[in-house]
């Protein structure tokens, strides 16, 4: 219900705000021409058109429009998967799936095979001429055997009399398959079994924990069409296994056959270990004749009976799929439901990309602190005592520095306390104040780690930067450093940097330094050498200092290329991030994307991208806000 509400409510938004668009387009000011920037301001209705579109894209290629308007419709496509399972190992035999009989198929491969190995052996400088003769005759008595299967003269009764009762069952089946009785009623005691296990198997969709998980399909018929199917595959498995048992061996082949194996037993046990390559060939004589052996060969019309049953059955299948066809056609793109033995999966989009629904459930799970991801919660937040924060934030030299000695225990093993060691709780944080909810998990940890390697970034790149852009010392002394780090990829330090200072946060905030620091010197050199000539002259005219200079015209002039500067960095810091996370940590986004491809957990993959996007997004956001408050005269002249 709520995927259907979701569509509806999509497809009307899209509607409505192209036309409010075009009402728009239609009554635009005339002086707003090509090119004018005022022309891409505003749009909400055309991000909500974009937004809408790739949230249909994936409800329609995850296949949850499907499964919300037909929730049934995959177990349907199971039970008719398991027909096609059941049908394509007897369709194999024949030109149906195939361009010719499986039969004319083997005997054009063997015959090659056996060719070929004439002319190896002829040609073979190792081994002597009565052992070429000897071999060469085993192979032309192999080649004999295969006329012995073919021969419809030859075919036995009984052999041919259970290919007749096969194809008569696939007939009889194809006629009960389309009576609305089919199938027969089972017994009471069956249909409860059959009832208590579909209480049980669950829905169409993903289950298990937030760390174990699969995409299950229910495999139990649920509506009318659905068992009648199933009951259709069970018989048709039935006939598939009773034809591959059956071998087309009459006696004159048995006895060729028998003959060819004690000839060539007898042969390499009179060979010894002075003939190897003899015996080898010998023993190739033998595979190929084995293989001749097991595979259903049988006179070329003997089958085309069966043959066109098997085409009967499968066009009345078809027909008997009605809607699901459609279903399957046009709500199941790149892909369907497929079985392999008694279960059944999906196959295409459906796999990789998870549905919205189950992965807005899959969310929820991973926000809850009883479940999270490896017991940690995507983000939620814990009670801290304030002590904690201003032990953190206060200095433990200062309780040092104040005058006396820290307390000694007396002779009753009491310690009492003084001033000196008040404090040092104070700066330790090892007194009670109150508690405030601060924020913790998996998104909080990936958050700071980037929040600090850019600050970190800025508050030292962007000063060095200037100071390159207006002193040549600066620039000559420390663009040779930066120029040999920065063209190197982050991935590249990132090795050695964890190695040194360790896989918790110090290492990943220390990269993530490096990424942003190089950025924040590049674009504020760049802004700072970039400034008008004139405005300096004009700056120095009116009698401004060198600090007045620089912090009324070089640095609002540099301001453009550092905040762009700083949206290049987010973008980089977030790929940084997850790279290092993904190498070590136990924490983070990257971390749970790790581990969830190592499970297949694609729900748990998409939600850490999305959280990525999003996160990415609330920074440039953000920027873009701070751009528009600081520098509006961007793009003005």
């Amino acid at each position: 219900m709520f995927t259907k509400i979701i569509t509806f409510l999509i497809f009307f938004a899209v509607v409505g705000c192209i036309l409010h668009g075009r009402r728009i387009i239609k009554t635009e000011k005339v002086d707003a021409v090509f090119g004018n920037p005022e022309r891409a301001k505003g749009g909400t209705h055309w991000v909500i058109v974009g937004s809408s579109f790739i949230l249909l894209t994936w409800l329609y290629y995850s296949w949850d429009i499907a499964k919300g308007f037909y929730p049934k419709s995959a177990n349907e496509l199971c039970q008719v998967a398991k027909v096609n399972d059941s049908l394509l190992s007897l369709k194999y035999l024949f030109p149906i799936e195939q361009r010719q009989f499986k039969s004319t198929f083997i005997i054009k491969s063997e015959n090659k095979n056996i060719d070929k190995l004439g002319v190896e052996i002829q040609n073979s400088q190792d081994i002597r001429d009565q052992d070429k003769s000897k071999l060469l005759g085993l192979i032309k008595k192999t080649k004999k055997t295969i006329p012995l299967l073919t021969n419809e003269k030859l075919l036995e009764n009984e052999t041919n009399s259970k290919i007749n009762e096969l194809t008569n069952k696939i007939i009889w089946l194809t006629e009960d398959f389309q009576k609305v009785s089919y199938p027969p009623i089972k017994s009471l005691e069956e249909e409860n079994k059959r009832i208590e296990a579909l209480k049980t198997q669950g829905g169409w969709g993903s289950s298990g924990t937030a760390v174990e998980q699969t995409i299950e399909i229910p495999i139990i018929p649920e509506t009318k069409k659905g068992l009648k199917f199933d009951a259709a595959a069970k018989e048709l498995k039935i006939i598939s296994d009773e034809f591959f048992k059956l071998r087309n061996h009459n006696p004159d082949y048995k006895s060729a056959m028998k003959e060819i194996k004690d000839e060539i037993k007898e042969y390499r046990s009179g060979l010894g270990d002075t003939h190897e390559i003899a015996s080898t060939f010998a023993k190739d004589i033998l595979k190929v004749a084995r293989r001749i052996e097991y595979a259903s060969i049988f006179p070329p019309k003997t089958l085309n009976a069966m043959q066109e049953s098997l085409i009967e059955f499968d066009r009345v299948q078809k027909k008997e799929q009605g809607s699901l066809r459609y279903v399957d056609i046009f709500l199941f793109p790149a892909g369907t439901i497929v079985s392999s033995g008694p279960s059944c999966s999906e196959q295409g989009s459906g796999r990789w990309l998870p549905k919205p629904s189950d992965t807005l459930n899959k969310f929820a799970l991973l926000l809850k602190p009883s479940v999270g991801f490896k017991n940690i919660p995507l983000i939620w937040f814990e009670m801290m005592d304030v002590s904690k924060i201003v032990g953190f934030l206060v200095p433990d030299w200062i309780a040092d520095i104040i005058p006396g000695e820290y307390p000694v225990h007396s002779e009753d093993g009491s310690v009492k306390p003084n001033l000196k060691s008040k404090i040092l709780n104070i700066a330790t944080g090892e007194f009670k104040l109150f508690k405030i909810p601060v924020p913790m998990g998996h998104i909080w940890d990936s958050f700071l780690r980037v929040f600090l390697g850019l600050v970190l970034g800025i508050i030292f790149g962007v000063p060095l930067g200037l100071f390159m852009g207006l002193n040549r010392f600066a620039k000559g002394f420390f663009d040779p450093l930066i120029e040999l780090y920065r063209p190197v990829p982050p991935l590249a330090w990132a090795p050695l940097v964890i190695s040194v200072l360790g896989i918790d946060n110090v290492g990943k905030v220390f990269l993530l330094f490096m990424v942003s620091f190089s950025i924040m010197i590049i674009s504020a050199r760049a802004g700072a050498s970039g400034t008008q000539l004139s405005k300096i002259h004009a700056s120095h005219s009116l009698g401004a200092s060198r600090w007045q200079i620089l912090r009324y015209v070089i640095f609002p002039n540099s301001l453009p290329e550092i905040l762009t500067g700083v949206r290049v960095a987010i973008g980089m810091c977030w790929g940084t991030l997850v790279a290092a996370e993904f190498l070590a940590g136990t924490t983070g986004i990257g971390f749970v994307e790790n581990v969830a491809k190592k499970y297949f957990q694609y729900e748990v993959i998409w939600i850490t991208i999305f959280v990525m996007g999003m996160l990415g997004l609330l920074f440039d956001v953000t920027l873009r806000k701070i751009i528009d408050k600081t520098i509006p005269w961007r793009g003005k002249g």
